[in-house]
């Protein structure tokens, strides 16, 4: 693999960091910074690249945009005809129109679960405190507030 160089402008402290974590390795700071970016940006395996590249970069997100990306990204009303298709499922073969509708409601419910559960680790990671919550509720403004995510 061709390497590229590139300037970063780092905070003192960071590099101060990167040169104590390149002492106790035995390594430079540009192998240890490479490792540390490589290893953040992991994409959890068995998803398709666009989700996989999508949860890895959510590290790269500020705990602000993070905590918005704990509500679900489904609308209600895809929400609504998702309840009334699994419904109907239950109670009739779903027409061929039907099923794919469903289906594309089933992929986007899970895209907007996977999303939040990756937003809350992240977020329990920095140290914010994750309480549970009905799952699929959205908190009301009453429930939630900047220093508290529900899951």
């Amino acid at each position: 693999m061709l390497e590229q160089a590139i300037t970063v402008r780092l905070a003192p402290p960071i590099i101060a960091k990167l040169k104590r974590a390149a002492e106790l390795t035995y390594r430079s700071v540009d192998e240890v910074l490479a490792n540390t970016i490589d290893a953040t940006l992991i994409a959890p395996a068995g998803l398709p690249d666009d989700l996989a590249g999508e949860l890895a970069a959510m590290r790269l997100l500020s705990d602000r945009a993070l905590q918005a990306t704990t509500h679900p990204s489904l609308a209600p009303a895809q929400q609504h005809r998702l309840q009334q298709l699994n419904h109907t499922a239950g109670e009739r073969t779903l027409t061929p129109t039907e099923a794919a509708e469903q289906t594309a409601l089933l992929a986007a419910y899970h895209r907007s679960v996977l999303r939040r559960a990756q937003a809350l680790a992240i977020l329990a990671e920095r140290g914010y405190p994750v309480r549970p919550a009905r799952f699929g509720a959205v908190p009301t403004d009453d429930e939630t507030d900047d220093s508290e995510v529900a899951a």
